[in-house]
Formats: C-alpha cells, sequence, structure tokens
C-alpha cells in the first residue's frame, strides 16, 4: 500500500508541474495537444477542453504538448496565433517558469499545513558536554535548558546554534536546571566539524549535543505562511546546494539517486505518518522545480535558455544549433538517470 502511495504522490507531483505549463499556456491563448502523466505508449485517456489527457506506461515525468512545440523534433514550428512559436520570448518564457513554480507552490501549500500540524523540532534541552569544552569550562552541565542567551529568548536547539555560529565573544546564558535558574558566560570558540555533505569545516562551537528532547511548535494561521516560506527556500538552497557539490566533485556521483530511490522513501515516509509524508512531498516538489530550472535543453531551464537568447538577439538559434543542443541535451539527462537508476539498483542490492 505505501509504495501505491508513493507513486500516487509521484504522479500528483508532475501532474501539478504540468498544469503549471498548461495553464499558462492557455491563459496566453496557446492550444494544448496532449496533458500526459509518464511517458511512452498510453495506458488510458479522455478528451476535455480539446486537449486529450492521458497516462502513460512508463511513470519517469509527463509531458504537455502545445501546438507548434515538440521537444524531440525542436525544428517543428506552427506560426498559427494559438501556437507556441507564435508568442512572444516572454510569454513562452513564463509559460516555461509555469511549471517550475507549480512545484514550489505546491510545496508552499504543503509546508503551510505542517505548520497547522504543530511540526517537532529540537528543544535547547544539553544532552553530552565536551570535556575541556567552553560549555564543560562554563559550568553547563547534562539536562541543562538553555532559556536565553545574551537576552534573546531562546524557544528551539536550531535557534541556539544559529545565535552560538554568529556570535562575536562571550555569551551570557540563562539555564534551566531543575528548578532553579542559573546565568553562566562562556566563549564560543572554531572547531572542526562535518556538515551534511561529509565535507570538513570550520564553525563556532561551544561543545554540546543534543538530548533529543522534542517540542511541538504552535504556529497561528499567520504565522504559518513565514513558516512554509522559510521552508520552501531552505529546501530550495540546500538542492540547489547539492547540485553545486555533485557538479564540483564533492559529493561523489554514486549519491545521486533516481526514481527508485524516490518511491522508496516516499513509502517510508508514508508508513511513518502523514506529517513525515508531506515533509518528504514538499522536498520532492522542491527538486522537481529546482532541476528543471536547469540550463538542459531537454528540460525547462534549457528551453528558457534559447528563448533569452532570442530576446537578446532579436532572432532565434539556427536550426542546426537547436538540434545538436536538443541531442546534447536529452544524451546528457539520460546518463543522469540511467546514473540514478544504477546507483538504485546498487543500494537495493546491498
Amino acid at each position: 500500500m505505501s509504495w501505491f502511495v508513493a507513486f500516487l504522490i509521484l504522479s500528483l507531483l508532475i501532474f501539478f508541474h504540468e498544469l503549471g505549463h498548461y495553464s499558462a499556456a492557455r491563459f496566453f491563448g496557446v492550444y494544448v495537444e496532449v496533458f500526459s502523466i509518464g511517458f511512452g505508449k498510453k495506458i488510458t485517456s479522455f478528451m476535455m477542453w480539446g486537449t486529450r489527457w492521458q497516462v502513460s506506461m512508463i511513470p519517469l515525468g509527463g509531458y504537455v504538448k502545445m501546438k507548434g512545440q515538440e521537444d524531440m523534433d525542436p525544428a517543428a514550428r506552427s506560426d498559427d496565433d494559438d501556437s507556441y512559436n507564435s508568442k512572444k520570448p516572454w510569454q513562452r518564457i513564463i509559460i516555461l517558469l509555469a511549471g517550475p513554480a507549480a512545484n514550489f507552490i505546491t510545496a508552499f501549500v504543503l509546508y503551510f499545513f505542517i505548520a497547522l500540524g504543530g511540526p517537532q523540532t529540537l528543544a535547547p534541552v544539553v544532552g553530552k558536554v565536551v570535556p575541556d569544552s567552553p560549555a564543560a569550562k562554563a559550568g553547563v552541565m547534562e539536562n541543562d535548558k538553555i532559556i536565553s542567551m545574551n537576552s534573546i529568548k531562546i524557544i528551539t536547539w536550531k535557534e541556539m546554534t544559529a545565535i552560538i555560529k554568529k556570535s562575536e565573544g562571550p555569551l551570557t546564558l540563562e539555564v534551566e536546571r531543575g528548578a532553579y535558574l542559573k546565568t553562566l558566560h562562556v566563549t564560543p570558540h572554531i572547531s572542526e566539524t562535518e556538515n551534511m555533505f561529509r565535507e570538513k569545516i570550520q564553525r563556532k562551537m561551544i561543545g554540546i549535543g543534543s538530548a533529543g528532547v522534542a517540542i511541538t511548535q504552535d504556529f497561528s494561521f499567520f504565522e504559518s505562511f513565514g513558516y512554509a516560506a522559510a521552508e520552501t527556500y531552505e529546501a530550495s538552497k540546500i538542492i540547489f546546494l547539492s547540485l553545486q557539490k555533485l557538479l564540483s566533485g564533492a559529493v561523489p556521483a554514486k549519491e545521486l539517486g533516481g526514481v527508485v530511490s524516490i518511491v522508496k522513501i516516499t513509502a517510508d515516509a508514508s508508513d511513518s505518518g502523514w506529517m513525515a509524508l508531506f515533509f518528504f512531498t514538499a522536498l520532492i516538489s522542491v527538486n522537481l522545480g529546482v532541476l528543471n530550472l536547469l540550463p538542459i535543453p531537454a528540460l525547462d531551464g534549457g528551453h528558457i535558455m534559447f528563448n533569452l537568447y532570442e530576446m537578446i538577439t532579436r532572432h532565434a538559434p539556427s536550426e542546426a544549433v537547436l538540434i545538436k543542443l536538443t541531442v546534447i541535451g536529452w544524451i546528457l539527462l539520460l546518463g543522469l538517470m540511467s546514473l540514478g537508476l544504477y546507483n538504485d539498483i546498487n543500494r537495493l542490492m546491498g
């Protein structure tokens, strides 16, 4: 059942992405011939609003086929008023951006409902205290709860680490220990640690670990908008950084995952409750939005690049250049998908 939920969620995210393209295309008067979830041979279809809506056999994405646009034959054109080609470059760019935008909006909505549901986070309760660390020397003890730092009230562990990271000089800690409040003074020092990409970095620390105590965050209706915006931004930033690290070689290619990994982790998340499922679905949605903005000719970002070129130079790229770049784009995209699938199979086989 969890695997069915995973495929359903992936299909819904693809649907919302393509719905973004579809809605923008119809807004500018472009005739949409086909709206497909999946590629290859169609399984089922129906006609509505002049468009054939279909589900296809290979569930690795989807597409909206607009009149005058053909990814497999970039030289194909139609100059009719209701064709994609007849629209101004800026209008085509909006149509192309609408797909990734729909993914970011979907993620925002999911994070908004997560906020209303009361997401959990780590409380600023101290677990391990590193011997001879600034915290140990200042008298911080296990199970201490950090109430404030430099008179700034602390609610979450994340807020505390952010203050330590940006600190300049000593910090004044108000600590709850049992039934008593204590004031302690600690000076962070720069230590070597690892970031999420397992790179060695230098960071200001005081030498404490979390006790793993979770608290439920209580957001009002309007505060939930701020939470959703912040989480969508953070997810986007992490994915952009991950791509940068992957391209630079800081993250090995074996870490790249494919559709099997996405489905498996989504299935696992569905077993952990609706909030975990919403969290991971939002992350996948942001992932789809970011990846489709890459300047690869087979993706939205590649088509945006062509239209920007036309806006700047006042003429479209030549037919020969379009065909060569599109072929290169498909080779690159299929290569990445194959690598992700190869890594997925290796992980499944242990």
